[in-house]
């Protein structure tokens, strides 16, 4: 994907990428799921699948196993506004 093309996402997926994004800027750290439960106010089940689509489509990536430790794929300038 280069700079000018800009990955095709939800809504809901942009707001988890700029999550990611402002959340390992502020604590240095990449959000565990139980971040994303509490700032979405949603089930862990439904964070986990967010975070295998996430994968899947190539905006994230992640060591299974370990905590905290997403990495975005995309650039910030490819992020939508954090709401």
């Amino acid at each position: 994907m280069n700079k000018e093309e800009l990955p095709s996402f939800t809504v809901k997926q942009g707001q988890y990428l700029a999550f990611i994004y402002y959340y390992t800027k502020v604590n240095g750290v990449a959000p565990a799921e139980n971040d994303f439960e509490r700032y979405f106010g949603t089930a862990s089940s439904s964070v986990h699948a967010m975070i295998l689509t996430l994968k899947k489509k190539g905006f994230i990536t992640s060591t299974g196993g370990k905590s905290r430790t997403i990495k975005l794929l995309i650039g910030i300038n490819q992020l939508p506004e954090f709401k």
